[in-house]
């Protein structure tokens, strides 16, 4: 084990321990976690450490002491996971591990600077702590505010909790690809069909207010009026750095660098220029919403699926699951490491699927012509042509 490594761990696993998350998994599937985090607890008056582990949709708890917290962490990253990231009162730190098993510790100290105000990140041990979200009940957020969700003493409106909890989740699966985003220089982010922009203006306000990044983002919507209050809404905060375009996403091009596309409820295959746009520009992460999958639901046709696909609501739903798996292997097999994510309960909302994708390493990652062919032998199987299949590949791709 990396002796800095150990070293870490073994100066930030005590109570002035905020969090640690492991993301960024070697393999991938439902048997498999994706994330974990922990943090301190109080239990029965001793200090042990809460191992949170995220696998599929489901998430289990187990208490530790320091010492077998310390290997677990040690051994997780040796077999599991390529990324660390350590907040602690006194420092915050971020661990990657190449490929080749290479560590790489990045540690600053910290001050108050580096942290929220004591009183907004005071560390709670409370077993049964209420949930800690990112931007945080109790303290106003002007945006939060205005928008109806949060009173002027920052209490969350009851009827708009779901949002509340909806913005929080945007901005957890923001957190996590934190390390893949430069940080001595302008972080550009394009949000693409960004609608009244609730998490456009989250997404602003994480990374510029609370993150420090120098970000810079567009939002680009069809409707003028909105695109007009958002400006308007921009500005009254000082958000130098935020603005909104009235564009179509199809005919839209950037002419700067950009490092994040963004494209939350973006209507059937209006996500599949989004996507496609920003795998031509070669952007880092790619975090989508699909919504209204409809183009798979009119084509999809197959003689061992008809006994199926004769029930309305049954074909609907198959349509827009394959719809976004289809979407999902495709950016794999252009460079991407892609997952497929619950966004919101679905209690709230069927459209609750977020896709993630994250560059790999290398300047232009080589495409995945194995990957390109299962996915084309798949719509040849159910006899569907989809819209992101068609702006990606050219004719020898698809076999014409």
């Amino acid at each position: 084990m990396n002796e800095q490594l150990k070293a870490l761990l073994q100066d930030t696993v005590d109570s002035g321990l905020y969090q640690i998350i492991l993301s960024n998994p070697k393999n991938k599937g439902e048997a498999l976690p994706f994330k974990v985090k922990i943090r301190p607890v109080l239990v029965k008056g001793k200090l042990s450490f809460q191992e949170t582990v995220y696998q599929g949709t489901k998430v289990f708890h187990e208490n530790y002491e320091s010492i077998v917290m310390i290997d677990r962490i040690e051994e997780r990253l040796m077999q599991d996971f390529r990324q660390c990231e350590v907040e602690h009162k006194t420092c915050r730190a971020v661990v990657l591990i190449s490929k080749k098993g290479r560590i790489t510790i990045n540690r600053k100290k910290t001050v108050q600077d580096m942290m929220r105000p004591e009183e907004v990140r005071k560390i709670q041990l409370s077993h049964n702590r209420k949930k800690q979200y990112i931007l945080e009940e109790g303290i106003p957020v002007p945006f939060l505010v205005d928008l109806g969700i949060q009173t002027m003493d920052g209490k969350i409106v009851h009827a708009r909790y779901d949002k509340f909890r909806q913005i929080n989740r945007f901005l957890e699966f923001i957190e996590d690809i934190l390390p893949t985003l430069p940080k001595g220089e302008t972080v550009r982010i394009l949000d693409f069909g960004c609608g009244k922009s609730y998490l456009t203006f989250a997404m602003y306000y994480y990374l510029h207010c609370l993150k420090e990044y120098d970000v810079e983002i567009t939002g680009l919507d069809l409707k003028e009026d909105v695109i007009e209050n958002c400006n308007r809404l921009s500005r009254q905060y000082g958000y130098e750095k935020l603005m909104f375009l009235k564009g179509d996403i199809a005919d839209y091009e950037m002419q700067d660098r950009v490092d994040m596309v963004v494209t939350l409820h973006a209507c059937d295959t209006a996500t599949d220029y989004a996507l496609a746009k920003a795998v031509r520009w070669n952007v880092k992460v790619i975090l989508s919403v699909p919504c209204c999958q409809h183009e798979i639901n009119r084509q999809i046709h197959n003689k061992e699926l008809e006994s199926v696909l004769r029930y309305g609501i049954i074909k609907e739903r198959m349509s827009a699951l394959i719809t976004d798996a289809v979407r999902a292997e495709l950016l794999e097999a252009q460079g991407y490491e892609t997952g497929i994510l619950e966004f919101i309960e679905m209690e709230h909302t069927p459209k609750n699927l977020l896709i993630r994708a994250v560059r790999r390493s290398g300047e232009k990652p080589a495409k995945n012509q194995k990957k390109m062919n299962e996915v084309v032998q798949l719509t040849k199987f159910l006899q569907i042509d989809p819209t992101l299949l068609k702006l990606l590949c050219d004719e020898s791709d698809r076999g014409v």
